[in-house]
């Protein structure tokens, strides 16, 4: 097993939020790595945690296992936020080049880092191609996976939070991941009142394309506001309060219509600059 750097964690203490039968499963499919602040990287190819505490948010980043060189300094003259900065140094002490960024959808709590992380680095920004935004190099399609290197990112049409959002799944040959943005959340899911979100959408897309993979799937969401950071399909289809259990479409339909969430504060600025893949704004935190 390759060592990235990092002491091995087996029998040590996982992230909070972590059931005993998860933190087995994780132990059992591969041994993970921790860094002083909690933050961890999974030998499964190397999943990091990127953790914005003011959101809830959480960035990933995934590798082979080859490094590809080191990551370039950002052009001279480029504004970069703190979280590019923080970015960029984890690429750094991991060895690996940034190839890709990938959206799950247009956020709007946030503005992406995609712009300022390719001007850093050269890669290549990607999200759903029915989006159609004319700044992402690479337009990603259900049917059509992702390579880089020895890693295969398939797409998966998600929508319900938005009308294009997408979550990737991952097999790394000893166990599958899913990244399920703000579809699927850690006995939860993402809200479906604004961006042409529709719950009834959401329902079948997670019923269909999220819980028909096998229970033992780590998932991985775009959100927790409880420090949690992984679950499984298994779990999120036994517990989940608005989506497991053997809940129906129409009881999800009366739960997510009983939210009155407020207005998001940040989306008449977030939509839009997420549209430009996150270039020329610094009025809101970047991914």
């Amino acid at each position: 097993m390759r060592n990235t750097g990092y002491d091995i964690v087996r029998h040590h203490q996982l992230p909070r939020g972590i059931d005993a039968e998860i933190a087995e499963t994780i132990r059992q499919v591969r041994p993970f790595t921790m860094t002083s602040d909690q933050r961890i990287v999974a030998l499964c190819d190397a999943v990091r945690y990127l953790v914005d505490n003011s959101l809830g948010r959480y960035v990933y980043g995934t590798a082979n296992g080859k490094p590809e060189g080191e990551a370039l300094p950002g052009e001279e003259g480029k504004r970069k936020t703190a979280n590019d900065i923080r970015d960029l140094r984890v690429l750094d002490e991991l060895g690996l080049r940034l190839a890709y960024t990938l959206e799950t959808h247009v956020h709007a709590d946030h503005i992406t880092g995609a712009a300022g992380l390719r001007a850093a680095t050269g890669c290549k920004t990607a999200g759903a191609a029915m989006d159609e935004i004319p700044c992402r190099d690479v337009g990603l399609r259900e049917g059509e996976a992702l390579r880089v290197g020895t890693i295969e990112i398939y797409p998966l049409f998600t929508p319900g939070h938005t009308d294009s959002h997408h979550s990737y799944r991952v097999d790394t040959g000893t166990h599958q991941m899913v990244f399920t943005g703000d579809g699927l959340l850690i006995d939860g899911c993402g809200r479906t009142d604004f961006q042409s979100g529709d719950a009834a959408t959401l329902y079948r897309s997670i019923h269909a394309k999220l819980f028909t993979l096998p229970d033992d799937t780590l998932v991985y969401p775009g959100h927790d506001y409880a420090g949690r950071r992984v679950s499984t399909i298994g779990q999120e289809k036994a517990r989940n309060p608005r989506l497991g259990g053997g809940k129906s479409e129409a009881e999800f339909v009366a739960i997510m219509a009983g939210l009155n969430l407020a207005y998001p504060q940040k989306i008449d600025v977030a939509v839009p600059g997420n549209l430009q893949c996150g270039a020329g704004s610094a009025k809101i935190p970047h991914a």
